[in-house]
């Protein structure tokens, strides 16, 4: 038993994330046919790593840089006075988001409440054609009318477990977990470089 909970199961590996994000990659393209219009903002704290390896997926098939951003969205959430994050993420779009297709990137998709705020917060910078939106995993449990355009991987789940993204370059290793919550812990993303065990 760990503080972020006893491992279930590892549900993807790092070849299935890259797996995934290049078929994602592909299907932003077929949908908006090619990148001419789209920009990619991730939702930290990982959704922006995400964001950033899809960018790069997208160069190689297309040779096209996409614009990139990264929204965080700490200050939009309706449950930010309990959970705040006492590591403050800033948003970084340096570019202008009127007319474009932006695809909003993150890693779970659970509640849609994480959604919601993220398009709160990106309606404040500007009115965008389109916001698409893609998820590495979609776990179910939706409270709020929100779906996805684009999954890597649907992930049943119950209420009393967490699906945590670890990624390479800011925990140290890439996998999807299913993990029991512990006692005290939230249902959510994990803390940044914190695996909640031995690798």
């Amino acid at each position: 038993m760990t503080e972020a909970g006893v491992v279930k199961n590892v549900c993807m590996d790092a070849g299935e994330i890259e797996r995934s994000l290049m078929r994602i990659a592909h299907q932003i393209l077929e949908a908006n046919k090619g990148a001419e219009n789209i920009a990619l903002v991730g939702i930290v704290t990982r959704g922006d790593v995400l964001a950033k390896m899809l960018a790069e997926k997208i160069e190689v098939i297309e040779g096209v840089k996409v614009p990139l951003g990264r929204l965080d969205i700490s200050f939009y959430r309706d449950d930010y006075l309990s959970y705040l994050s006492p590591e403050v993420h800033s948003t970084h779009i340096p570019f202008d988001i009127e007319g474009k297709t932006v695809v909003l990137v993150d890693d779970v998709l659970y509640s849609g409440r994480t959604i919601r705020a993220a398009l709160d917060a990106l309606m404040d910078l500007g009115r965008p054609e389109a916001v698409q939106l893609a998820v590495l995993v979609d776990r179910g449990h939706r409270k709020l009318p929100i779906r996805a355009d684009f999954v890597g991987k649907n992930v049943p789940s119950s209420a009393s477990e967490s699906v945590r993204l670890y990624l390479e370059q800011v925990d140290g290793f890439s996998a999807v977990e299913i993990r029991e919550v512990a006692p005290g812990d939230r249902v959510g993303s994990a803390p940044l470089g914190k695996q909640g065990g031995v690798r």
